[in-house]
């Protein structure tokens, strides 16, 4: 039997293994195993058309990106967050984006701002491009994925109906205090 989200086209989520967290805790390790992501094992395999959260992106995600993670997928880089600051440096292939910042959820990482997982981080880029029952799916599988949605409910809520860059900056430092990612650690995994 099918689901209802199974009707609607269901966003190719794609996750670059880097590998570099114990699998126990890697919440991209779990979405592969439970078939909800693909992984990819090297750069090269990720698409041009996709969608990459990368935290070091100057472009941030916006609710208009929805058609190029639909029709492109959307791409978390799965590195360990101690080794976040030689990984983002680089360019990836794809429309590079940040994430908005948000208070993580789980409990590795429980309220650094920007310090999200895997996980939350394409719940989070659902959500915000208008594919929020797709994104509430991912985080349903993990016991502390109602407290990332309770924590971050106003600003994904706003981040939904941003229009541009400079209203998603606003919003930033209106819940935050802060400019963007500027001096925080905002990156997809744990």
């Amino acid at each position: 039997m099918q689901s209802t989200l199974d009707v609607e086209r269901r966003p190719r989520i794609l996750v670059y293994v880097m590998e570099q967290d114990d699998p126990k805790k890697c919440t991209s390790a779990k979405l592969v195993r439970l078939g909800l992501a693909r992984p990819l094992r090297s750069r090269r395999m990720i698409p041009r058309r996709a969608v990459v959260l990368n935290p070091l992106a100057s472009a941030v995600l916006l609710p208009s990106d929805r058609e190029r993670v639909e029709y492109g997928g959307l791409v978390a880089i799965d590195c360990s967050w101690n080794r976040s600051e030689e990984v983002f440096p680089s360019r990836f292939p794809g429309l590079n984006r940040r994430l908005p910042l948000l208070l993580p959820g789980n409990p590795v990482s429980y309220g650094r701002v920007g310090r999200l997982s895997s996980v939350e981080a394409l719940a989070a880029s659902l959500i915000i491009t208008g594919l929020s029952e797709h994104g509430r799916e991912l985080l349903e599988i993990f016991k502390w994925g109602a407290t990332f949605l309770t924590l971050n409910r106003d600003p994904l809520t706003d981040y939904s109906q941003a229009k541009d860059q400079n209203e998603i900056r606003e919003l930033e430092r209106a819940y935050f205090g802060t400019e963007g990612a500027e001096g925080q650690e905002a990156k997809s995994d744990q």
